[in-house]
């Protein structure tokens, strides 16, 4: 990956839907390159476009991470429950104990209460920890600021 790459990347991770004369005039590439170089970086390098969202502004005002440590025989089936359910964000394999790591997002903490009590009805969890995320501090700044990925 070259020197002009970088900078498309971090002008995209800033803004995904800045246009590409936007990025232009603030990169120095031809919007042609640009093109060019987004179209070649589709579903290898660039996995996904999205958005963030305010999900306090939405109405879901309980967010957590949820370490699960789940029994052996449970882990494929208790996979598949979790990538398929609606409060769940992300989900992240895992070490140090645990195997799987799932942000979920909940209207309230009885909702995420009975989401963690439907799974253990279902699947015996040897063990589990939840992280409130009280605020955000930072989000998806990796390779933002272009000035620090070029050196």
């Amino acid at each position: 990956m070259n020197q002009k790459d970088l900078r498309i990347i971090a002008n995209l991770r800033k803004d995904a839907r800045m246009p590409l004369t936007k990025m232009s005039r603030l990169t120095h590439i031809p919007v042609s390159t640009i093109f060019d170089r987004l179209k070649m970086n589709e579903d290898s390098l660039i996995i996904k476009h999205t958005s963030l969202l305010d999900f306090n502004k939405l109405g879901y005002n309980t967010r957590a991470n949820i370490s699960f440590k789940v029994d052996r025989e449970d882990k494929e089936a208790f996979k598949e429950a979790i990538m398929k359910s609606q409060c769940v964000n992300s989900v992240y394999k895992i070490n140090n104990g645990f195997d799987f790591m799932v942000e979920g997002i909940f209207k309230q903490i009885k909702d995420m209460e009975d989401f963690l009590e439907s799974l253990e009805q279902k699947f015996k969890i040897l063990e589990k920890k939840s992280f409130f995320i009280i605020e955000d501090l930072k989000r998806e700044a990796f390779m933002t600021n272009e000035n620090l990925i070029l050196n």
